[in-house]
């Protein structure tokens, strides 16, 4: 929404109407410390921000100056409104977007190359098929599943021994067949 400044003239701070540039001129100086007073309230002492409100609503002032009038009295009213409510928009803005936070430590995180993993999981699935079903088995429950050689032998039903046994020669298997598909250690 944007805010109407009070009547339809041409205003004159302190005297006579002046050409526009010493309208501002005029403008800054009887309002412009008041101004950020006020404004330095509303955003709880931060300064810069403070200036930048006052020195946006002096622009929209010298954007409207064609419609001030000085009859209607005092500026400061209506300056103060549109202060306000360039403050009260900002904060609306903030609370729109997600709030910004510091990438860096995000930077000393290694991103994982989600394509190259893909790829490793592609080409060991397809080096798994060519095992036989007793060797995918154990290497299934050991590798996969996390299970002990034990629990893996009580699973299939099987000696914990021919488990190991299995696995090693699994293991030898596969690595055979990765190198054959170009996969090297």
């Amino acid at each position: 929404m944007t805010e109407e400044p009070p009547g339809g003239g041409r205003p004159a701070v302190r005297g006579a109407p002046v050409p526009d540039e010493e309208l501002m001129r005029a403008l800054y100086r009887e309002h412009a410390g008041p101004l950020l007073g006020f404004v330095l309230h509303l955003v709880a002492g931060d300064r810069q921000r403070a200036e930048d409100v006052v020195q946006e609503t002096l622009l929209r002032a010298w954007r409207n100056i064609h419609r001030l009038d000085p009859a209607v009295g005092s500026l400061r009213p209506w300056l103060a409104t549109v202060a306000r409510r360039i403050v009260i928009d900002g904060h609306r803005a903030e609370l729109a977007r997600p709030r910004e936070v510091d990438p860096a430590p995000l930077e000393s995180l290694p991103a994982e190359d989600e394509l190259d993993r893909a790829l490793r999981m592609m080409t060991v699935a397809d080096a798994l098929g060519e095992l036989s079903p007793a060797h995918r088995q154990v290497i299934v429950e050991t590798y996969f599943k996390g299970r002990t050689a034990g629990e893996a032998a009580a699973e299939l039903g099987i000696p914990a021994g021919t488990v190991r046994s299995r696995v090693y020669y699994a293991l030898r298997a596969l690595r055979l067949a990765l190198e054959e598909r170009g996969v090297t250690s």
